[in-house]
């Protein structure tokens, strides 16, 4: 009885321990993602303790909107770094600022997250990668549709056989147009300039069924990248596509991605199509299945992911509490998004040259 009673004092020890709130810093103001983050309700797990923003103007706008102290706003990461000693980063600027920040990050050993996709490009990614092994951080991706229980659901069914040899999934992703549903002025500026966002909607949605797919397909490469990109509204944007589709090639099975700033409305949706059924993720809780033997289709209305796993800042604490042991090929790990950043190259490649692009072994 005397041991089982240390065990359990141990125990909470242990958790209290861990239950001390991490320290996150901002890196960015730009995206309007960091809405997620600044308006988080208080859980208790988290504490932002500095941001790293130069536009003061802008830096300002986020102080009076969430109440935010002057002293947490410092002219760069670096400095931020030094002054608060955060023990993770979450970037919230452009795509090209991602590998700055893992940059300034990685040699105090600090973990980032940055918000979708993992980086401009190919190279920048690399060279990501490459930082976070060397200094042994976690460089975690958020993705909005990670936390749909949907898609969680849909992986089940898929590990489970339940619908038989994958065929073909559709993923759908995008919007009106960043213009068009009024995204702030400072996130416009980047999200349309082909160097600080690598792309337009290719990059901005077509991220997202890269992401899907590999994690479906347990962390399989695909053999084959073909795309088309377009641009619908040249006088709105000028320099970007605004319409992507990507056609992956597997052993036995396809994925079609469809990116796109030209949807009547927003949508993130996926059709999951095998041998003897399918699977309709219409969003984050409605899920449409039709089985072999089914004479008709039903709906599946899913409650809410729980915590931790409903929440990007809540799965970031788990992992770095070693808490959370990411299953491989996960949709937030770094080894699935490095393929995601192939296939992204990979089509973007293809649409310039209007040629199919054969990935390396």
């Amino acid at each position: 009885m005397k041991l089982h009673a240390l065990v359990l004092t141990l125990l909470l020890i242990a958790g209290n321990a861990c239950s001390e709130p991490l320290r996150i810093g901002i890196a960015g103001l730009t995206h309007d993602h960091v809405h997620w983050i600044l308006g988080r309700p208080d859980r208790g797990d988290i504490q932002v303790v500095g941001i790293a923003e130069s536009n003061k103007v802008l830096a300002q706008r986020y102080m009076d909107q969430y109440h935010l102290p002057k002293s947490m706003v410092f002219d760069t990461i670096e400095e931020m770094i030094e002054k608060t000693k955060p023990q993770a980063v979450t970037a919230f600027g452009s795509i090209y600022d991602h590998l700055a920040v893992v940059k300034a990050c990685a040699p105090f050993g600090i973990h980032v997250m940055v918000e979708k996709p993992l980086a401009v490009n190919l190279d920048h990614a690399r060279q990501m990668q490459a930082l976070a092994v060397k200094y042994s951080i976690q460089l975690l991706t958020n993705y909005e549709t990670t936390w749909y229980a949907t898609n969680h659901k849909a992986l089940e069914m898929v590990q489970d056989n339940q619908v038989g040899s994958l065929r073909k999934i559709v993923v759908h992703d995008g919007h009106q147009g960043p213009a068009e549903i009024g995204v702030s002025a400072a996130f416009l500026e980047w999200l349309t300039d082909p160097k600080q966002n690598g792309g337009g909607a290719v990059i901005d949605f077509g991220c997202y069924g890269a992401n899907l797919i590999t994690w479906l397909n347990g962390g399989q490469r695909p053999l084959a990248v073909q795309a088309l990109l377009q641009q619908f509204k040249p006088d709105v944007y000028p320099t970007v596509d605004d319409e992507a589709t990507i056609l992956l090639e597997y052993p036995g099975m396809q994925g079609i991605i469809q990116a796109s700033w030209n949807w009547p409305f927003g949508r993130k949706d996926m059709e999951i199509y095998g041998a003897t059924g399918y699977i309709m993720s219409d969003n984050r809780t409605s899920l449409r299945i039709r089985l072999q033997g089914d004479e008709q289709e039903h709906t599946t209305i899913l409650q809410e992911r729980e915590a931790p796993y409903d929440d990007p800042f809540a799965l970031l604490k788990g992992v770095i509490d070693k808490k959370i042991i990411l299953p491989p090929f996960d949709l937030s790990s770094l080894e699935n998004n490095m393929i995601v950043m192939e296939i992204l190259d990979a089509a973007i490649k293809s649409a310039k040259s209007q040629k199919k692009v054969v990935l390396k072994k």
